[in-house]
């Protein structure tokens, strides 16, 4: 399937019905999901898929419409119930498992693909799930608010993987909270590809 049909696929999500504040509950853009999805599939990284703080599931059903298995993981129980109407929606085979990012196991590598919160209500909010990521993948794929770069690089290389791509949007954000003025505004983030680090011992 190609980006912009899936795209056009992903527009039939369900957002969230009572978006969370301190969870920072945004819907991501299907734009932004199918270039994630498809952009992996080019690069040979869908296998086996897990979207930490999946909400709606709008990454985990983007991956599973390109014909691979994915979980989703996230601590609310409204949004895992959201997520699995949409995948049932659109008929698609995806689970959702209801779990804190940091108690989260996995026994294989996997690849990894989120959009974890900001920061904006929490200060490195993002941090425990890049964690996680770090402990459970073999590649990643991460959205962060602009910014982020130098962070998620020095965090990254910490812990033996490396950024190898960064792509930088503007993507809509939709009107979620009662103090947002506007129906929608644009706001900057940054996308990353991180991979695990393979250190290879020089043959004598």
């Amino acid at each position: 399937m190609k980006k912009k049909k899936l795209e056009i696929v992903l527009e039939k999500i369900k957002g969230f019905q009572n978006p969370k504040i301190e969870l920072e509950q945004y819907v991501t853009p299907p734009s932004l999901a199918a270039f994630i999805a498809t952009t992996a599939e080019l690069n040979g990284d869908l296998d086996l898929i897990i979207d930490l703080g999946c909400g709606t599931g709008i990454l985990a059903i983007a991956c599973s419409l390109l014909g691979h298995y994915s979980v989703g993981v996230d601590l609310d129980v409204e949004a895992l119930k959201i997520a699995r109407d949409n995948a049932a929606e659109l008929g698609v085979e995806a689970d959702f498992v209801r779990s804190e990012v940091s108690k989260f196991r996995c026994k294989r590598k996997v690849t990894t693909v989120m959009n974890p919160p900001f920061g904006i209500q929490r200060k490195h909010a993002d941090r425990p799930f890049l964690l996680k990521a770090f402990e459970i993948s073999k590649v990643i794929y991460t959205v962060h608010s602009a910014g982020s770069s130098n962070f998620v690089r020095k965090l990254s290389e910490e812990h033996g993987f490396k950024v190898t791509y960064q792509w930088n949007f503007s993507i809509p954000l939709k009107r979620t909270y009662s103090f947002h003025e506007k129906a929608f505004k644009y706001i900057p983030v940054e996308v990353f590809r991180i991979e695990k680090h393979e250190i290879r011992n020089a043959g004598r």
